[in-house]
């Protein structure tokens, strides 16, 4: 694409896709000496107000020499970026380097002036503001760090670009022109404007795949049965508010219907605008199929055709070039190989997918990787939540397929700012951007629960058709970091039903403490040890006998809600025996009375063989302001659907066949019902609620994320040019990175307050001596050959040698015993106070980012896995929590009636350490291996560092669509 003139190849990495303002997307990509067409068109498009506006003048055409100009760069010092759209530009953005008088320069001049042209037809979309984001990314790469700008006092939309952005700038005015100067280093503002722009941004995008006018059911078969023609009996049937229409190129010229939807041969006899378009036709089809959709401004796509990167790599090359081409057009994609997505909203009532039957309305989103997972979502929640409210229905539903483009960052995205949504589930397969996940899932989490459960999480791939980076980082480590960010992380399906219908229309708990109400005192005590086992605090059970009614449920009920020594309320019920005994029904509905009465508690209930119980529980509108009770007092007929046949789960009541109401009433806050979650064993009912109270303190926590300190002895400068002067030599070209010897690495630990005690080689026995001699007795010696270094238990390491005679001696025991002193490599190291061996690591994975973790040296951490993982930089929160949060932390705290250690003085390790890292990301490793803590301060005995060139940080970049 270029010529020979230019200084620089085509950097193709410039080129990035955008989701833009209103949902739609646009590729940004550099501009070269090929788009003189593009550019010409471009302008031609371009308002003369627009024109006047960019060039301070009438200026109605670009002469041969503009159009040169504007199409040939050095990628240095003159650099242009388009915003294309089908192929076509919108917008342009350009900076050329200039001096301190404002004339053309090259390096090491530091400041550009950047202008924009925006066609009008997309103004108001975001497109200059996604621009200015990429031109800045651009600039930085090239050693520029500050823009300037000039602008017309009327072009107001262009001043609040570049005000909004968040950079640090300076404004003035002269000879009737703005003239803004800012700094192109991203701050916490410019971050938070550029996260901000991508919530709004991503979310609209899934919002306008929910909430369409208009769907378009591409591939419907003209006989019933098939993929398409089910899609589009479960889109007429739901009841879907929009237009509707069937095309199939098989369909005969003279038909103009299908079971009363329009149908068409093809996409462009619809006159209509279409907003959604399904594809059931085969792999080989779609790419015709999304060509005709994009000439028609189709919005976004949900492609259910299989044969894509599940079938291989001739698939997932297909699959590429699908994502490349939706793109290309500015639309969204779910699929392939997909599902289908829901929206149960009565204003839209939207079943695009293969599920026969159109979900109860609810507050559960649901997000899946999965069809079969989906549909066993569906199941469950449809088993388990028969009430009108909906409160145990769901919201939205997307079954994503291969997410080649929509994906569980989208959705959190949504969720977010939901307000029909109350309660998130998720079941992945993979984490494509975990680094952006965790920043997601945590403010998500900050406003509603998200509950994940992850699939092929022992695998050690990604699925087939799931192309993500691979992840260094072991299962249980990504999922503490989950935990980290507020998210409820559970094993299995059934796990994740009981947890959304705990979280769904319930208070959160205020503490650990629960009241066990029943009428078996068996069932009374097995939750009680449920409870224990999951770490709460139960009270001793209330066993009301066998003969309790209704009239002793909701009185014991009440008084457990009413008084404050509980947070939370268990009630435990099995059969009533007699003539007399009370139904089901009856048992509910005093149930909810005392619930009603007293909202503020979360109320689960256990049944024993009772699934009348369970129906009449999530019944709950029958009582609630919003339907009105029968005059008997009768609970009123539920009129809602059956789910799809599936098989029963076992240990789950089955729900009876009921028929689909005409028009259903939807949960609204304006008139809240609670819903009392069911739950066939004490066990599921104590591990749901357990979580809730997990959550709860998160929640509460999260509401003071702490600090990270700012240590005045630090010298991060003297670090930077350690670090640099290290990576200066070619030792630093090993792609494992220049692991630092042990002078370099106290160094470099030292400029960052961390001490390492000093150890002096011993080659030999007289070595030995004369460093004893140097440190002080009493010393240790030890091995630091690989295959025994950090393994006191095989003998390697002699402590507490008083003089040198136990010195020579334990020399000898250890190279009579090991081998040579070339093969054990011995050191002495002088004594640090007893106390508890600790091992602190830091590791950078390329997908998740910095990750430090925390656990007890030897078997408790390396056989037993207890460690603790905290994300980079870690706050004082983190310190504190951290090192509490594996399970031998008693160790540290006086266990057994030992001395507590000072676990201030760790914590301030852990801080420093991380700081280092987060500061200096070339420190790829840390891994500071025994920390003895004692009962004042800490030692650190051994360390090992490593440093390599750092990759770029995506988290830190301009807004861009994950690249395919």
């Amino acid at each position: 694409m270029q010529t020979p003139s230019d200084r620089h190849a085509y950097p193709d990495h410039w080129e990035a896709d955008v989701v833009l303002r209103d949902g739609g997307t646009a590729r940004i990509r550099p501009i070269t000496p090929d788009d003189a067409e593009h550019l010409t068109d471009f302008y031609e498009q371009v308002s003369d107000e627009s024109k006047y506006l960019r060039f301070f003048a009438p200026y109605p055409r670009l002469s041969d020499k503009d159009v040169h100009r504007f199409t040939h760069h050095d990628y240095v010092d003159r650099v242009g970026l388009a915003a294309t759209v089908s192929g076509e530009f919108i917008a342009t953005v350009r900076y050329d380097r200039i001096d301190a008088r404002g004339r053309p320069a090259a390096a090491p001049a530091d400041e550009a002036e950047v202008a924009f042209l925006v066609q009008d037809a997309h103004q108001g979309r975001g497109v200059a503001s996604a621009l200015l984001e990429h031109i800045a990314a651009v600039a930085r790469e090239r050693g520029i760090r500050r823009f300037a700008a000039e602008v017309l006092p009327s072009n107001i939309k262009m001043v609040k670009v570049f005000t909004d952005a968040g950079y640090r700038q300076q404004r003035s005015f002269e000879d009737g022109v703005v003239r803004l100067e800012f700094d192109l280093e991203p701050t916490e503002a410019s971050l938070a404007v550029q996260h901000a722009r991508e919530q709004r941004a991503e979310a609209r995008s899934v919002q306008r795949l929910l909430r369409p006018g208009s769907v378009a059911v591409i591939g419907t078969g003209r006989a019933p049965g098939g993929v398409g023609r089910s899609v589009l009996d479960n889109l007429r049937t739901a009841g879907f508010t929009g237009r509707l229409h069937a095309v199939n190129r098989a369909f005969e010229p003279d038909r103009t219907a299908l079971d009363g939807v329009p149908a068409h041969r093809s996409l462009g006899e619809i006159t209509d605008r279409v907003d959604l378009a399904v594809l059931a036709v085969p792999a080989a089809q779609v790419p015709q199929v999304v060509t005709e959709c994009g000439e028609h401004g189709v919005q976004g796509l949900v492609v259910l055709s299989a044969g894509y990167a599940e079938s291989g790599d001739a698939g997932r090359e297909r699959q590429r070039e699908l994502v490349r081409q939706v793109r290309s057009w500015g639309m969204r994609l779910i699929g392939p190989n997909a599902f289908g997505i829901v929206n149960t909203a009565p204003d839209i009532r939207l079943n695009a997918s293969l599920a026969p039957e159109l979900p109860r309305p609810g507050r559960i989103g649901l997000f899946t990787q999965s069809g079969a997972i989906g549909i066993a979502l569906l199941a469950r929640l449809h088993r388990r939540g028969t009430g009108l409210t909906g409160l145990a229905g769901v919201s939205t539903l997307i079954s994503a397929g291969n997410r080649a483009d929509v994906s569980g960052n989208d959705v959190l995205q949504f969720w977010y700012e939901d307000p029909e949504t109350e309660v998130g589930l998720m079941y992945l397969e993979s984490i494509g951007n975990p680094r952006k996940f965790n920043r997601l899932a945590r403010r998500t989490a900050a406003a509603k629960p998200l509950v994940v459960v992850q699939g092929a999480r022992h695998h050690g791939v990604a699925p087939l058709g799931h192309a993500v980076p691979a992840t260094r980082l072991p299962h249980a480590t990504v999922s503490a970091l989950l935990r980290q960010a507020g998210v409820i992380r559970v094993d299995t399906i059934t796990e994740l039903v009981d947890a959304g219908l705990q979280l769904a229309g319930q208070p959160l708990p205020s503490g650990p403490r629960v009241a066990i109400v029943g009428n078996s005192e068996s069932l009374g005590l097995l939750t009680y040890d449920a409870c224990l086992s999951e770490g709460l605090r139960p009270l001793r059970p209330m066993d009301l006998s066998t003969a309790a009614g209704p009239r002793e449920f909701h009185r014991a009920l009440t008084e457990a809600l009413a008084g404050d020594l509980c947070d939370a309320v268990v009630v435990t019920a099995i059969p009533s025996l007699g003539e007399d005994s009370a139904s089901d029904e009856e048992l509910a509905a005093a149930l909810r009375s005392a619930v009603e009465a007293h909202p503020a508690k979360p109320v689960s209930v256990v049944h024993v063989e009772l699934g009348g119980l369970a129906r009449a529980l999530s019944a709950a509108a029958v009582t609630g302001p919003s339907a009105p009770r029968p005059a008997t007092g009768e609970t009123a007929p539920d009129t809602d659907r059956p789910a799809p046949p599936t098989a029963p789960d076992p240990g789950e009541p089955a729900a009876p066949t009921r028929h689909t109401p005409s028009a259903p009433t939807r949960h609204t806050p304006s008139a809240p019902t609670r819903h009392i979650p069911a739950y066939p064993a004490a066990e599921r009912a104590v591990r749901a609620l357990a979580e809730a109270v997990n959550y709860a303190q998160w929640r509460r926590e999260a509401g003071e994320p702490g600090r990270v300190p700012a240590f005045e002895d630090i010298d991060e400068q003297a670090a930077a040019e350690q670090i640099e002067r290290l990576l200066a030599g070619p030792a630093a070209e090993d792609p494992q990175g220049l692991t630092l010897d042990p002078g370099d690495t106290a160094r470099l630990l030292g400029h960052y307050g961390v001490r390492v005690r000093q150890a002096l080689p011993a080659p030999g026995c007289e070595e030995a001596v004369r460093a004893a001699d140097t440190l002080g007795y009493p010393v240790a010696l030890k091995t630091t050959a690989p295959h025994l270094r950090h393994r006191a238990d095989l003998g390697g390491v002699r402590l507490d040698l008083a003089d040198e005679e136990h010195l020579r001696g334990a020399y000898r025991e250890l190279t009579d015993t090991f081998g040579t002193p070339a093969e054990l490599r011995p050191v002495v190291q002088a004594m640090a106070p007893r106390g508890v061996d600790t091992v602190v690591r830091t590791v950078i994975d390329p997908t998740a980012g910095a990750v430090l973790s925390f656990g007890l040296a030897g078997a408790p951490s390396e056989l037993l896995g207890d460690t603790a993982h905290r994300l980079i930089p870690v706050t004082d929160r983190d310190a504190h929590s951290v090192i509490r949060a594996i399970r031998t932390a008693p160790l540290l705290f006086g266990w057994r009636g030992s001395d507590p250690v000072d676990t201030a003085a760790l914590e301030e390790l852990l801080l420093r350490v991380s700081r280092l890292v987060d500061d200096h990301p070339e420190v790829i490793a840390v891994a500071l291996e025994p920390v003895v803590v004692a009962t004042h301060g800490v030692s650190v005995l051994g360390a090992e560092v490593r440093l390599a060139r750092p990759p770029a940080r995506g988290d830190l970049g301009p807004r861009t669509m994950p690249a395919y």
